[in-house]
């Protein structure tokens, strides 16, 4: 359907219906000859009807037609990231592509960048997306989360008397992509051991009493390097650890809650989102876990945009969707005059936005606050967008690379670090520019941009955009011992985009980043204070070009970042 074209939200129709259908704990047949597929979220009367000619006969006429029309290899070159339906056709009646294998070969001989039409840029962006298609594969959180919720509200309904369904795997650490869909479930029924249901591909789900729930879903949320170095301490300390939870010589001593097995190991609680490599064990020896930043911790939602650039909603609606949500500030940051493909604000049109947060802001009082910011674009020298003038009149200014992807390592780099050497810069903007399963990020020495931002006082932005998570959450145990700030923003571009900020504090959480360190975990006094100290920066540095400055130091240096902590 896809590749036929015609109304694009038919297709993904279909692709939701089928994913709640993979996840479902009745087997089609039953579904089928109960007359109950209209119970799965997304199927209506007439889908139905053709699930279950499908499933009755193995075929369907409209089917049947679209599948005459191409083979069956080029619709797995759908599957390539970032390789859209027109560009699959093209590929298929001018080159004769007809399979990933095909254009696998097409794009590693050239062939791709000598034809007219295609060229060299689309042949690199060709062998990125099969790297991607080879590589790590699941879903976003975002989706996980979807899957699970109604995975456990059907499971719930078919089995009323099961209590504690609680996700687990990939999704309950955190992970930016998920495999397996696990969930945990206790049935006071049950007895004996545990037992696994699989949903297919899909789902597993482990069953357990409620005696063991804990120790079920410690090992069903693993990592795997986890629950081997919980293994590796119950030994040195004469103990066991399995699926009975902690034991001395066949006495169970744990099992009914994780906070009991870890205390029986002599452990404080571990987080789900810190059980990753197994140094995590060593450093709640030690009492080293740091305490995660929550959800509730954060006072302010920056990084959102309007339909004065490329939002879908109006700035008063973002401000209120935002205040409703019991925030107390939104920082404003539509995109500039260079993002053409995002109707970026001209210099006359951010004047004219400005306004309109005075405005609003006069409304709202004392209890709510919009912050006049901007994305601005990171120019190909590393200059930003706007003059100094237009720059200087924003309170904030998050700095994001939204072209040139293909420069080397060291030109992207020195590009990011003029940026963030820039003193109107307040935040930097996914800082590597990968989307999930859709392109890597850009070449950049990280270390570099960290000891850059540290030096700056710019925060670094953990993009909770579901397709971001950007920056890895791997970078984080650096960011902390170099001083970094962060800043956990959902590059909201609807109101309901505001609770993508979830993801980022999973990310957050995942990279051990307490609340001090994260910048609109700060009231907001404590924002305005920071932002301030930002600008009397600003006036001192152009102070100093200028030749006025009476001081060779600044004397705020040093006085954005707290100090360096250790963490996990």
């Amino acid at each position: 359907m896809e590749l036929a074209g015609g109304n694009p939200y038919r297709a993904r129709a279909y692709g939701r219906a089928a994913e709640n259908l993979a996840l479902s704990p009745l087997p089609l047949h039953q579904l089928v000859a109960e007359g109950r597929l209209t119970e799965i979220p997304g199927i209506g009367e007439a889908l139905a009807g053709v699930i279950t000619q499908l499933h009755e006969t193995g075929e369907h006429p409209r089917l049947q037609a679209m599948r005459e029309e191409v083979p069956a290899g080029v619709l797995d070159m759908l599957r390539v990231p970032g390789l859209r339906r027109e560009r699959v056709q093209k590929l298929y009646k001018e080159l004769g592509l007809k399979s990933v294998a095909d254009l696998e070969d097409a794009a590693r001989s050239g062939r791709l960048a000598a034809t007219k039409g295609f060229g060299a840029a689309f042949q690199a962006k060709v062998l990125q997306g099969l790297a991607i298609l080879t590589g790590p594969q699941g879903r976003h959180l975002h989706r996980a989360a979807a899957a699970l919720r109604f995975a456990a509200d059907a499971i719930a309904r078919e089995h009323p008397k099961w209590v504690d369904i609680t996700p687990a795997g990939d999704f309950r650490r955190g992970c930016e992509l998920v495999g397996a869909l696990s969930l945990v479930a206790a049935d006071p029924q049950l007895n004996g051991d545990d037992k696994t249901i699989e949903h297919g591909d899909e789902l597993v789900v482990h069953v357990t009493t409620p005696a063991r729930f804990g120790i079920a879903l410690l090992l069903a949320t693993g990592s795997d390097a986890h629950v081997d170095a919980l293994r590796a301490l119950a030994r040195r300390k004469g103990l066991g650890l399995d699926r009975d939870g902690v034991t001395r010589k066949g006495r169970v001593l744990a099992q009914r809650t994780e906070q009991e097995v870890y205390a029986a190991l002599g452990l404080p609680y571990i987080a789900p989102e810190l059980r990753e490599t197994g140094k995590e064990v060593q450093l709640a020896l030690k009492g080293k876990l740091p305490e995660l930043v929550t959800q509730d911790d954060l006072r302010g939602v920056l990084h959102a945009h309007t339909t004065e650039s490329d939002g879908s909603d109006s700035l008063e609606d973002m401000a209120e969707a935002t205040r409703k949500r019991g925030y107390a500030y939104l920082g404003l940051t539509d995109h500039s005059q260079s993002a053409h493909y995002a109707g970026g604000l001209k210099e006359e049109e951010v004047a004219k936005q400005q306004r309109a947060v005075d405005r609003l802001n006069k409304r709202y009082g004392s209890g709510f606050h919009v912050f006049k910011g901007i994305e601005s674009d990171i120019l190909g020298d590393g200059s930003l967008d706007y003059p100094d003038a237009v720059l200087a009149s924003f309170d904030l200014v998050i700095a994001s690379i939204h072209s040139k992807f293909r420069l080397s390592r060291k030109e992207q780099t020195d590009r990011l670090v003029k940026a963030i050497e820039n003193p109107h810069t307040t935040i930097l903007g996914h800082v590597t520019g990968r989307q999930l399963m859709r392109r890597p990020g850009y070449e950049v020495d990280m270390e570099r941009v960290l000891r850059a931002c540290a030096e700056h006082g710019v925060a670094i932005e953990i993009n909770a955009h579901p397709w971001r998570l950007d920056m890895d959450w791997r970078w984080c145990e650096r960011a902390l011992a170099l001083g970094c700030l962060f800043s956990i923003n959902p590059d909201a571009h609807s109101t309901e985009e505001i609770d993508n900020i979830q993801w980022g504090v999973l990310t957050a959480r995942k990279g051990a980043v307490p609340k001090e360190r994260v910048l609109n975990a700060q009231s907001l006094s404590e924002f305005r204070e920071h932002l301030q100290r930002r600008k009397e920066r600003l006036r001192a540095a152009t102070s100093r070009l200028s030749g006025k400055s009476r001081c060779g130091t600044d004397p705020l240096e040093g006085a954005v970042s707290p100090p360096a902590r250790k963490h996990a």
